[in-house]
This record gives structure tokens, C-alpha cells and sequence, in this order.
């Protein structure tokens, strides 16, 4: 039987059975669409948005109705920001070019970078970093040079995961649904889910990685790397206690294999507690990957390694990003990066994201299918279940509940193996009355749908 993508179509329109709600107008466009970009695409929701602007925390339509957005990362100092948008028109007056050539931007920039970075205790910190245009470029290279590094191929993520979209990156993305081969170099392991297994996760967590790291051996593979997203988010949003992936980044490194840091959407501050996400838990990254959020939009993504881990890819093959690290992209990046430490958007997080989930409990205390609310800083998962007992993922609600949403002019989508978790992932332009705003539309949401 195949398996749908979790990530892709979980919450997609569905052009041979369109909701009631769809005017024609919306139909006439899906149509073209498909048309001219073919059908391997997916749109959002029961009742597609047609979007044309953004600003801030929130996005218009065509027809100029204003929604709240928790869901889109992607610009997380929201959308417009005005220190990214002159950054980008100020050098795209300039200069733009690639790498080949000397530019100071991109070297001030990786050094301000690499000082966000936590120092291991021993050793070698993170100490270059390699300019790509997006996470799955990102992730592309750092398997490659785990696998320089270590001598092996295998790799070991969740059995939700997703890093990214090409050839061998899609096959680390058991997410991207059964006719997407997961490669066989590659073992699955189980996100450590603390809502259903109590504080063993962690443990039980590394107790898998052991086993993968030695049936990869087995199949004479060995492990190169094991690659995880430290908030879990294809998997549901699983943030955890502090320190719990501590375990298993050293059941990794006894093995022979690098743990590879997919920062692409818990880094650049968004999770509060720390800067980076992995760094909640460890200092222990052998390479990390960034990408979405690092340009507020612009295409830009990153690959950071220690020098002893990069040295045996790049003594052996030359590395080339025509647009990855451009002085315009470059200098998107630099806007993001000073704006989220000049303006200590990680405290924000933290601050925000607490009474986030706060008032998410409160909720919960009124509504019966809310089963969990989790995460750290502006990053949420809120769990959808049939009934607190059997803790049952209630995926048909959770559908009905997004769809709902967007008419209450409010956009998110779901994750994790259940399609049941609510994604939410607010920017940093949000303020108390968005939260306001989204809380009061969920539970009038669920007073419609679930009594």
C-alpha cells in the first residue's frame, strides 16, 4: 500500500474532489497551475489561499481579507522585515556575483556566524562553514562529508524525517511517503515521543540508534552519520527535557558515525532556550545544517563543520555554489542575524513561546482533544487526540481543525506520524495580541467541531 507523504499531502487541496467553499475563480487558477508547473506539486488546505502580500505577522489574499501566520518559518522575522529588505536592495544595487571570487561580506558574515556556534568542552569546535542556497543542498553536503570523514555510508534519522529534496537527500526522508525509496544505507529509528513513553524516551531513543548503528555494519555499510532535526519536527514536534540527546550523539560517535545537526528549522534562535537547537541538549555537533529562516526568505543556506571532520572531503574534491553565499544573499543573512542579536530575539522567544503554551494548557483544560501541548520557544506542537486514555491520534480532527482555522483567518498544518499535531511556528514579529488572536480561534474552532 502506498504511503502518502505526511509532509505533503497530510493537508493538501485535492483538484478531483475540491471542498464547497472553492469559488471558481480559485478552481480556474489550480487549473493553470497544474497546467504550467505540472502536477507534482502541492497546495495548502481544503480551500487554497491565494496570498499577494505580507507584512509583519500576518498575510493578505486577493481579496484582501488578513490572516494570522503560525506556520510558515521560512521568514521568521516576519514577513517584509524592514532591515532585510534595504540590506538586499542596497547590495543588489552594489554587486552580485558568486564565491569564485574575493568579497569581504561573506567572510564577515561566517565569522559572525561560527561565533553563534557552542564550544565542545574537548576538542575541535565548529569552525568553517560552506555557503549553499537551501537546506537540502545543505544536507546533501554534510552526508557527503560525513561519509569523506568516516570512511562509511550509512545514515540513521526518524522514521518521520524530512532533509530535503534531491537525490540522496530524499532518501533520507522517510516523510516524503513510500514512493520515495528510502536508500538502503539508511535505518529508521522511532522520534523520541515523551507524551507517550514517559521520561524512557531518551533512553530508548539512543538504545535505537545502537541497534541501527550496528545493522548498518552488519550490511557492511558501517554508520557515517546520524542526521536529526534536535526538535523533531516532521516527526510532531518533539522539544523534550534539556539534555536528553545527549545519549544518543554518543552512542553515534561510539559507533564510528558524526552527528549531523539539521538546524534548517529549530536554529537561529527560534527555540528560546538556546541559540541553536541541537545546543539545547549538546555542544557535541560534528556538522551543522541551516537554511529557510537564515535569509528571512532570501535563498540562503549553510553547512557547518569542525576542521578535522571536513578536512578528508575537501583535500579530495573541490566544492562550487554558483548562487550559494552571493553578496545579496549574503547580505540578507547578515540583516537576519544582526536583527535577532541586536534585538535579543531569543529572550523574545522564550518569553513568547511560555505564554504560548501557557495559555495552550488553559485551553487544553476546556477541550478534551487536546491531548499534549509542547515545544521550546516559538516552536509548538499541540497533539489532537481521540480521548486522554488511549491517547489516540485524532488525524480526521485535526484536518477539520486546520481547515477551520484558515476560514477563522488563521494558517498552520500538521505533522508527525498521525497527521494529528498541530505545527506552530509563529515569527518573531508576534506579540501578545496574535497570541491572543490564535488562541481565541482555536477554541472557537473547536466548540464548532468538537463541542
Amino acid at each position: 500500500m502506498t504511503k502518502l507523504s505526511s509532509i505533503m499531502d497530510t493537508n493538501a487541496f485535492r483538484a478531483d474532489s475540491p471542498a464547497a467553499s472553492v469559488t471558481e475563480q480559485t478552481l480556474d487558477l489550480t487549473r493553470r497551475r497544474s497546467r504550467l508547473l505540472g502536477p507534482a506539486y502541492r497546495l495548502f488546505y481544503s480551500n487554497p489561499v491565494h496570498l499577494v502580500r505580507g507584512e509583519g505577522a500576518y498575510v493578505w489574499d486577493a481579496d484582501g481579507r488578513k490572516y494570522l501566520d503560525i506556520y510558515n518559518n521560512v521568514v521568521s522575522l516576519g514577513h517584509g522585515h524592514p532591515a532585510v529588505v534595504e540590506a538586499v536592495h542596497r547590495q543588489m544595487q552594489t554587486l552580485n556575483t558568486h564565491t569564485r571570487y574575493l568579497h569581504e561580506a561573506i567572510l564577515e558574515y561566517a565569522d559572525a556566524l561560527l561565533a553563534t556556534m557552542p564550544r565542545p568542552a574537548t576538542g575541535t569546535g565548529l569552525e568553517h562553514v560552506m555557503f549553499q542556497c537551501t537546506g537540502s543542498e545543505s544536507n546533501d553536503l554534510a552526508i557527503r562529508v560525513a561519509r569523506a570523514a568516516t570512511g562509511n555510508r550509512g545514515v540513521i534519522v526518524t522514521t518521520e524525517a524530512y532533509h530535503g529534496a534531491t537525490d540522496l537527500t530524499a532518501q533520507v526522508s522517510p516523510s516524503l511517503g513510500s514512493n520515495v525509496q528510502v536508500g538502503d544505507f539508511v535505518r529508521l529509528v522511532a522520534a523520541p515521543d515523551f507524551y507517550r513513553e514517559g521520561p524512557a524516551a531518551g533512553s530508548r531513543f539512543a538504545a535505537d540508534v545502537t541497534s541501527a548503528a550496528r545493522e548498518l555494519a552488519e550490511a557492511g555499510h558501517g554508520v557515517a552519520a546520524l542526521l536529526i532535526d534536535s526538535i523533531f519536527s516532521s516527526d510532531g514536534v518533539h522539544a523534550g527535557p534539556n539534555g536528553f540527546l545527549q545519549e544518543a550523539v554518543d552512542a553515534v560517535h561510539s559507533a564510528g558515525g558524526l552527528f549531523v545537526a539539521d538546524e534548517v528549522q529549530p536554529g537561529f534562535a527560534r527555540t528560546g532556550e538556546a541559540f541553536w537547537g541541537y545546543a539545547r541538549h549538546t555542544a557535541d555537533a560534528d556538522i551543522v545544517t541551516t537554511g529557510k529562516p537564515m535569509g528571512n526568505g532570501i535563498p540562503v543556506a549553510g553547512m557547518i563543520a569542525r576542521p578535522d571532520v571536513l578536512e578528508a572531503f575537501a583535500s579530495r574534491f573541490p566544492y562550487f555554489n554558483t548562487f550559494g553565499g552571493n553578496p545579496v544573499s549574503i547580505a540578507a543573512a547578515q540583516a537576519v542575524l544582526d536583527t535577532l542579536l541586536q534585538e535579543n530575539l531569543q529572550e523574545r522567544a522564550l518569553k513568547l513561546g511560555g505564554r504560548l503554551v501557557d495559555e495552550l494548557a488553559a485551553l487544553a483544560e476546556r477541550h478534551e482533544c487536546l491531548g499534549d501541548v509542547r515545544g521550546a520557544g516559538l516552536f509548538i506542537g499541540v497533539e489532537i487526540v481521540t480521548d486522554r486514555d488511549s491517547r489516540e491520534p485524532d488525524k480526521a480532527l485535526a484536518l477539520r481543525v486546520i481547515d477551520e482555522m484558515r476560514e477563522l483567518g488563521v494558517l498552520t498544518s500538521v505533522a508527525g506520524p498521525g497527521g494529528n499535531v498541530l505545527k506552530l511556528r509563529p515569527s518573531f514579529a508576534y506579540g501578545d495580541g496574535d497570541i491572543d488572536w490564535f488562541v481565541g480561534a482555536l477554541d472557537r474552532c473547536l466548540r464548532t467541531l468538537a463541542g
